[in-house]
């Protein structure tokens, strides 16, 4: 991790989920979902267009992680339709 007194270390979407799995932070997760979450939680931390890539400060991204909770949803491959809710 960077110096504390430095400035932030940037990553891609893919090296941060890469660094999150090896950190043991989440037990999996794509670069895809990384993407799928920056624009779509408005607590995802500032994201930096880099070319035709986009980055993040792993120091912010690090926290949100591992704050974050995991709701995993209603597996249709095995269990079927949902239930009908009443």
């Amino acid at each position: 991790m960077a110096d504390e007194q430095g400035g932030p270390e940037m990553v891609s979407f893919r090296e941060l989920a890469r660094r999150l799995v090896a950190d043991r932070v989440v037990e999996s997760i794509s670069h895809q979902r990384v993407s799928q979450l920056a624009r779509e939680d408005p607590a995802f931390p500032p994201v930096v267009p880099v070319g035709r890539s986009k980055a993040v400060d792993y120091r912010l991204a690090l926290p949100y992680f591992r704050d974050r909770i995991v709701r995993p949803g209603w597996r249709t491959d095995l269990k079927g339709a949902p239930p009908a809710a009443e």
